[in-house]
């Protein structure tokens, strides 16, 4: 990468920190995002459960597969992402990474909810059980938690930078959680099975699941970036609600509304 491209590429996130620009760019990418997360999401569920014949030993229930893994593996980097932003917020008061860090929140939560609710729906008929504790559920479940215990520190406290702090350290000192999830089943005796899909390396499942697998994986990638973009968008215009370029746009957008009446 040559100085110049350097230079262009740090010039373009000094601007994207500003609060109008991001305003711009996420009302601009995030319908996008969403737009090209139903594509992927169509794609991937038809061919998770009609094209993709069923499992020799667990049938039609290994389609969990599908929406359970992405899922899984989502709730991990969306917590690592929540975790990056603020520890740069923290280090460099940079206020759009703590709007960034607050925004994963949410969409974590749900991620690791739904992981924890179809892993107990494909483990039924796999052990004869809704739940057990399993290293890995078990862990999974201080996940949700800890993804919680953001969202409630950043509700929780009026000031909007000291709240975003607060709930970032427990962001920051949470993340021990990822490596712990991730090598449970190989630290711990497990019921849950080992890692089957690679990025890098050789996957263990058949051939015709790592195209629907990876269509999912990307439409709920979309999908989160889409989400994350809409829900610092809203958070950004609270924050910045007594600027001038804020009630400009305020006004810009009830214009048309009053023409109509």
């Amino acid at each position: 990468m040559n100085a110049l491209t350097t230079t262009s590429l740090t010039r373009w996130f000094h601007k994207l920190a500003s609060p109008p620009y991001f305003d711009a760019f996420a009302a601009r990418w995030s319908p996008r995002f969403f737009i090209a997360a139903l594509i992927f999401f169509a794609f991937g569920l038809w061919q998770g459960l009609f094209v993709v014949p069923a499992d020799y030993q667990q049938g039609d229930a290994f389609r969990l597969f599908f929406v359970h893994v992405p899922m899984a593996m989502l709730s991990l980097l969306v917590f690592i992402a929540m975790a990056v932003y603020s520890a740069i917020a923290l280090i460099w008061r940079i206020k759009l990474c703590e709007t960034l860090a607050m925004a994963c929140a949410p969409t974590g939560a749900l991620f690791t909810a739904v992981t924890l609710v179809t892993g107990s729906i494909w483990g039924k008929p796999m052990w004869g059980t809704w739940w057990d504790w399993d290293p890995r559920l078990t862990t999974e479940l201080i996940l949700l938690f800890l993804y919680l215990g953001v969202i409630a520190l950043y509700a929780g406290i009026e000031d909007r930078r000291n709240a975003a702090r607060a709930a970032g350290l427990l962001a920051i000192v949470g993340v021990v959680m990822v490596p712990i999830i991730k090598y449970s089943v190989t630290w711990w005796n497990s019921l849950h099975q080992g890692q089957t899909i690679s990025l890098f390396g050789q996957s263990k499942i058949d051939a015709s699941m790592i195209a629907p697998f990876w269509l999912m994986y990307a439409g709920l990638s979309c999908w989160f970036v889409a989400s994350l973009l809409q829900r610092a968008r809203l958070d950004n215009l609270r924050r910045e609600m007594d600027k001038e370029w804020a009630r400009q746009l305020a006004h810009k957008q009830s214009a048309p509304l009053e023409s109509r009446s």
